[in-house]
């Protein structure tokens, strides 16, 4: 009883995630390029070249869509928990930069989700990586 408890969880807990990443991926798509104004303006004291931060913030609101289906419909799991946390880390420098210290925390809290899922993989029941082949 007690393993299908911890695969439930797990289960939640990914489908969770995957939805929180989806949206914010999608809300940011139909404003994609105030969007990327806004960060390239919020980064313009910091050492970061503008055209750096603004292929980021093009190219991010794709990464959160697609890490946040397949973490919904649970494919290729380690691979895609994996993107995550280096996704996070990216985000994190840029916080980090900005000197933003309380939004940095709620990051920190991402990744440890992240490494969460990827620690309990073998706790995996319910997604598509876990179907039998």
């Amino acid at each position: 009883m007690m393993e299908r408890d911890r695969s439930l969880a797990r289960a939640l807990l990914r489908a969770s995630l995957g939805i929180n990443l989806l949206m914010h991926g999608l809300v940011r798509l139909p404003s994609l390029g105030g969007f990327a104004q806004g960060m390239v303006r919020d980064f313009s004291a910091t050492m970061l070249p503008a055209a750096l931060v603004h292929g980021f913030a093009v190219v991010l609101p794709f990464a959160e869509l697609t890490i946040g289906a397949l973490l919904i419909v649970g494919l290729w799991q380690r691979a895609v928990l994996s993107a995550g946390i280096l996704l996070m880390v990216a985000l994190i420098i840029g916080t980090a930069l900005l000197q933003r210290w309380d939004t940095l925390t709620q990051q920190m809290i991402y990744v440890l989700l992240y490494a969460a899922l990827l620690a309990t993989r073998s706790w995996d029941r319910w997604s598509l990586d876990a179907r039998p082949r």
